[in-house]
């Protein structure tokens, strides 16, 4: 099993700021892709940002050019730094994770952290 363990929400003014961290233990061995996805009121959950263990990037459109996603290897982490924060930003930010071992692929996610953008 894979925990995750999410940080870094809050409520933040229009235009700014807020970064998220996630960090995986447990059963770490065969992490591939981790990433983010967000789920607003009466919404699906939608992907916001992932990344492979090789660095590979994907962003959602609406969040290409504001949001940035990073990690780190060898400490287990990834992290989503939100500039020009929008009201429609605003969702519960759940972090992910998908291991491989012994050619089974599974999914992994934490418990979730809210973000709320307002004035």
């Amino acid at each position: 099993q894979v925990q995750l363990v999410e940080s870094g929400g809050g409520l933040v003014e229009p235009g700014g700021s807020l970064r998220l961290s996630c960090a995986a233990s447990g059963s770490i061995f065969g992490i591939t892709t981790m990433g983010w996805y967000r789920q607003a009121p009466g919404k699906q959950r939608e992907l916001v940002a992932t990344i492979t263990n090789g660095g590979s990037i994907v962003y959602a459109g609406s969040v290409k050019g504001r949001f940035t996603i990073s990690r780190d290897n060898a400490k287990n982490t990834v992290s989503l730094q939100m500039n020009s924060l929008k009201p429609e930003d605003t969702a519960v930010y759940y972090c992910c994770a998908q291991r491989i071992f012994s050619s089974a692929k599974s999914n992994y996610w934490g418990q979730g952290t809210q973000v709320t953008v307002s004035s």
